[in-house]
Order: C-alpha cells, then structure tokens, then sequence
C-alpha cells in the first residue's frame, strides 16, 4: 500500500534490542539450503570489531523486527560486535530529529527515496563509494534500478551513492485461484494480449474476469495508480517513465494519457469487474481479492502487490489455494523486456564506523539474505541467493522474477511530491473511473502540480 507519511509528532514510542550470538535461528552448517561459507568467510574478514557497538534505526515494527533481529545476530555472532536496531512510531521524523541535532544511529533503514534525497542534500550521510554501487549493479536483478533509488546528490551537490537495498516489496502481480482456472479450463496469460483474450472468454463463459476495489478511506485511489504505473512500464521505455516521476513529461502527455487508458479498458469495462464500474470505486481494496473465493467465484483475476493475501480468508494456502502470475508485458514491445513495479528499503550510513562499513559487507553475503528468506515476508533481487531458501513456493516466484527482471522501478506516486503521490493522482484516477476521460484527468492533475508553490 501506499506510505503515508504521519501528521506531526506524536508520542515517542521507540524499541530496541540486541541480537545476541546465542539467538541464532538457524545453527551455521546445519542446512544446505544456506550459503555457509558466506557466512564463515565475513567471520574470517571481521574478527577485529569484537565489543563494538553498532546502533541501526529503522522503519520495521512487530513481526518484521523480530525477523531482522534474526538476522542482526549473525552479524553480531560472526564480528563479536553488539548490533543493536530500534524503531519508532514516528520513524521518518524521528530520523531527521536525530540526524540534525548530531545524535544520529550508525545506520538508518530507509523505505522512502525522498527522505534519503534529503538527508543526503543536507550533508546527513555517508557515501557508499562507487565500488558498492557497482556490486549492486552485477550482483542484483536490473541493478540499475537500484543504484537509482540509492544514488542522489549530497550536500557538495554532487551526485554519490547512499543507499544500499535490502529487503523488496513486488507489485506487479495478478492474483488468482487455480482451481478456478482448472475448472473453467484456463491457462496462465503470457502476454498482455494473452490477458485480455483470458478476460473476454470469462465474459463469453457467463463469468465476471477482474475483481478492482480502489475504496482505501482519506487514500482512496492509491490501487488505480499502482495498475497505471505498471501501464507505463508495459507501455513506455524506463526513461520516459523516470521523466514523467520527474514532470519532466507531463501528466497531459500522450504517453501518460495512454496508459491511464490503458487501465480503463480493464476498470471501465462494465463486463469486466465485478459489481460494473460503479463498484471499482466504492469497494474497499481489503475486500476486493474475496470474490476470487466466493463459489461460484464473482472473480477470477485480481491485481494487486505482494500483502493482499493478508486479507485472503483465513486458512488460504498460498500456491494451491490462491497463486500469483507476473503482469504480463505486451507482445508487440518485446524492447520494453521484463519491467517490475516494487519497492524496497535502503541502509545509509548516517554515523561511519568500521562496524557500519562491515554492516554494508554483511548485506553483500547470501546468508544475510537467506535467513530472512527462509522465515517471511521477505524478498530480494540478490542473484547469489540460493532460491530454494524461501519459506514458500510463492515468494521463491517472486524473488526469481526480482532477479531477472530486466528493468525495476519505485512507485511512482511515492516518488511524486505528496500533494499529487498521494493527492491529485489517487483523487484523478477516482474521476476517471467515475467518467471523466484520460487527457481531461491528466490535465487536471498537471495544473495540480504546475500550482505547487
């Protein structure tokens, strides 16, 4: 779902702990699924950081702490180093508090690429070096991508690179039930052609193809932006898609235009979603995915990221009950290749330390990756991870698409300026469910962001 940044500055509410070396989820040696000599191999390299101490902020709350925190103590076991991360409720302002009075961490994690933009215009950040950009650009699926969202001009205004990414989150994914499909005779689309030949024989069946809910209250709209962006990226070259982020192409351009339209004819298709286009708007995003379960199913396609089958019915097993097949790309732009829509967190060194720059090295072996992997709700464009170590058969699809994926890209709203991300886009996209055509909402949200002070 889309971020949204809170609204001043509550109550502190901060946690903290430290990963010892007898927290280890897994015993090294102990599964060949994982890559031990990483792991024995960075011990070898970081003996001396025995007693350091390493302090890391981030964004992760809950479950996703305790499972970076399973990680941490590999860290902590193989260096003797005491790595200790914490979070906050209010983690984006609390990071700039903390970095602007001089009492930052060693590391931030970060989600949001404006805030490392800006942390970084002000001086707040350590640069990675160009050597761990390009290991990202060998090492990760459409690694250009990601050097993207880590690399911004620093207080010199020169441009450097700060982030490293770790941990992705995947969005281009249709979501479906596959018993459904054996029944009606189905088969998984390969093209976007593919895709909507798929949806017109569910209508000549009888049957309803797309379930699309955008209702998300004060964020109602985000879902249509996300089918958008994807749109642009099936539709437009990487860098056409980078200058409309920018409003270097304008909102009002044909190219954006079209892939607005490109959505409609999925969302305006009145035999194309369930409840007719009057439902697209007013149903809630967290009940749009329940059709495909309904029998028989209102449904039978759903496009939506990575989290939805937190809102499937409880007990769905994930790759027999419900599965996921990659948005496909459109057969007549094969140049366009394998684009994926996601996004990711980033680690910025915003205190330098041997013990930080020895943290980065950690995230560069596959074991820091394969123990997450291994749990949950984790994913990673790492081409040195073993795929096997995935919880499931569906996140193992998911990290293998990330790896080979030709060209990977943010969100788009998320990168906007907050007033059209998260304001005139997800209010436009409503108005071009509810009637009004393409070019008449790309204008109005072009003289949006025209009028921003």
């Amino acid at each position: 779902m889309k971020h949204l940044l809170l609204a001043g500055v509550a109550a502190l509410c901060l946690s903290a702990t430290f990963a010892s070396a007898q927290e280890l989820k897994f015993e090294p040696g102990s599964d060949a699924k994982f890559n031990w000599k990483s792991y024995e191999d960075f011990k070898a390299a970081h003996a001396d950081l025995k007693g350091q101490s390493l302090t890391l902020f981030g964004p992760w709350r809950g479950e996703d702490e305790v499972l970076f925190n399973s990680v941490l103590a590999y860290f902590n076991a193989a260096t003797g180093a005491n790595g200790r991360y914490s979070s906050s409720e209010n983690y984006e302002q609390q990071i700039v508090i903390d970095t602007q009075a001089g009492s930052p961490p060693n590391i931030a994690i970060i989600p949001q690429p404006g805030l490392l933009a800006d942390l970084a215009a002000k001086g707040l950040l350590t640069p990675l070096g160009n050597e761990n950009a390009e290991w990202v650009k060998q090492n990760y699926g459409a690694g250009e991508g990601w050097i993207r969202y880590g690399t911004y001009n620093g207080k010199d205004g020169q441009p450097a690179y700060f982030g490293f990414p770790f941990k992705a989150d995947f969005k281009s994914m249709v979501w479906y039930v596959p018993e459904n499909f054996e029944e009606a005779g189905y088969e998984v689309p390969k093209t976007m052609e593919d895709l909507i030949k798929l949806s017109d024989q569910i209508v000549a069946d009888g049957g309803v193809p797309w379930c699309i809910g955008l209702g998300s209250g004060g964020a109602t709209g985000w879902p249509a932006t996300d089918w958008m962006e994807d749109m642009m990226l099936r539709t437009q070259a990487p860098d056409v898609y980078d200058k409309w982020v920018s409003n270097e192409v304008k909102f009002d351009d044909p190219a954006v235009v079209g892939a607005i339209e490109e959505f409609g004819k999925f969302a305006k298709n009145p035999k194309y979603v369930a409840g007719g286009v009057a439902a697209v708007s007013s149903t809630d995003f967290r009940d749009s995915p329940k059709g495909l379960f309904d029998i028989p199913p209102k449904c039978y396609l759903h496009h939506q990221a990575s989290f939805v089958p937190s809102f499937f019915p409880p007990g769905t097993e994930l790759g027999t009950d419900a599965d996921f097949f990659y948005m496909p790309t459109y057969a007549s732009k094969p140049e366009l290749g394998t684009p994926v829509l996601g996004a990711g967190t980033m680690f910025a060194i915003t205190k330098d330390s041997p013990a930080a720059k020895a943290f980065i090295e950690f995230l560069k072996t596959p074991i820091a990756h394969e123990v997450w992997m291994a749990q949950a709700s984790f994913l990673t464009p790492f081409k040195g991870v073993n795929p096997d170590a995935y919880a499931n058969e569906v996140l193992k699809k998911q990290g293998e698409l990330l790896t080979t994926a030709t060209t990977f890209r943010f969100d788009a709203s998320d990168l906007m300026p907050g007033k059209i991300g998260a304001g005139a886009f997800w209010t436009g996209m409503i108005d071009y469910v509810g009637g009004k055509d393409a070019k008449t909402v790309g204008t109005d949200i072009q003289k949006a962001w025209d009028g921003l002070k």
